[in-house]
């Protein structure tokens, strides 16, 4: 199924872990320029702002070639305009293919062809349907895990998150105001299968070519799980979809779990991220704790707003200061010394890049000594007085 040669991959991989040794400072820098130069691996780019440059390219280059097929196709007008779209997606997939032939992978060039292939999929897909979300959305999806199965494409997998999300909005509007309804709870269901199913294959894994991509849905769950029942989320979609006008003294329906879940939820994410030492998790927490003071800000405002940002930096930099006091002379666990290597399983591969920096890439050969040591009797060579 994945387009690339997986022995480049894990070339890949090494030059990676290499790279993040150099900088824990386990390795030199000429033993990580000897591993990059006997690795041979995709050709990729990990600036952004470089492979923002060749992404603007490859999006250029794949308007030419659609400009050029539409040059001709414009004779037939309306016939053509029915079509085209699926010709430029056909072009965006064959293009993709082409560039993983070529090693391209994460350059820029190729994400041109993937995202362009994926719109076109979806503009193609609402001129046939008449602008119908629910297959929209479900062939966006499909083609997205496609991409991202075969060409391990990160931003595909974020695609496949979002247009999976509004193909479970889009049916359940089917059901009419039942469905939007009970929807925060089916959303919040969704969120919390999907969540498992994903940890569950990642656990599971027996390469890691998926991991990354499968990281990005798990943490996406974990997004959609505190947002399906947010309250301030829900009370506005409530009045967006089914019209429900809260009056004063009122409120919505159920609203003391959401309220609840609005606050839960976050220390709970807070919890479990300190418990399993998940930085993402971690970093979702924060974000979504300041997000339910907001909600609650955006209801009932307390304090003005002035003294709520002066009391609530307080509060914040105490947090802080005596958090960085407690855990700067930590060595480990959860502590505020910085990490010598970003990645938790980069020592797995330490020894052996260390080996074939120093022996250049060839396997260690036993050699038999011509005379016998040990034999000791007092911790040290040759104490019985032979060799």
């Amino acid at each position: 199924m994945i387009a690339y040669n997986k022995e480049k991959l894990d070339n890949g991989i090494l030059a990676d872990e290499a790279d993040s040794l150099f900088k824990g400072g386990f390795i030199s820098k000429e033993q990580k320029k000897f591993i990059e130069k006997e690795l041979s691996g995709l050709k990729s780019q990990n600036n952004i702002l470089v492979r923002l440059g060749f992404f603007l390219l490859g999006c250029l280059l794949y308007g030419s070639v659609c400009g050029s097929i539409s040059v001709f196709g414009l004779s037939a007008e309306n016939a053509f305009f029915q079509i085209c779209c699926y010709i430029f997606a056909i072009v965006g997939f064959a293009g993709t293919e082409l560039l993983a032939n070529q090693n391209y992978h994460n350059h820029g060039l190729d994400d041109a062809f993937i995202l362009g292939a994926l719109l076109n999929v979806g503009v193609a897909i609402a001129v046939t349907t008449e602008g119908y979300e629910i297959v929209i959305a479900f062939f966006v999806a499909i083609g997205a895990l496609f991409m991202f199965l075969r060409y391990l494409h990160i931003l595909s997998m974020l695609v496949f998150c979002l247009s999976a999300t509004a193909f479970l909005f889009y049916g359940m509007f089917e059901f009419g105001d039942i469905g939007k309804a009970i929807l925060p709870f089916v959303a919040m269901i969704f969120a919390g299968a999907f969540y498992f199913l994903t940890k569950k294959i990642m656990n599971r894994l027996t390469e890691n070519y998926y991991y990354n991509g499968l990281l990005l849905a798990n943490s996406f769950c974990l997004v959609l799980f505190y947002l399906s029942c947010n309250y301030l989320v829900v009370r506005e979609l409530s009045a967006a979809l089914l019209g429900a006008e809260v009056k004063p003294g009122t409120d919505i329906p159920f609203a003391f779990f959401f309220y609840a879940f609005t606050f839960i939820v976050p220390i709970v994410y807070l919890v479990q991220a300190l418990k399993t030492k998940d930085r993402i998790m971690l970093w979702i927490s924060f974000l979504a704790i300041a997000f339910s003071i907001y909600t609650i800000r955006f209801y009932h405002s307390v304090l003005p707003i002035e003294v709520a940002l002066t009391l609530g930096g307080a509060v914040l930099f105490a947090i802080a200061y005596f958090s960085i006091r407690k855990l700067k002379e930590k060595e480990s666990g959860l502590t505020f010394k910085p990490d010598r290597i970003n990645h938790s399983d980069s020592l797995l591969n330490a020894e052996a890049l260390v080996v074939a920096s120093t022996f250049g890439m060839k396997p260690e050969v036993k050699t038999d000594s011509p005379m016998e040591f040990g034999g000791g009797g007092f911790s040290g060579g040759g104490s019985e007085g032979n060799f």
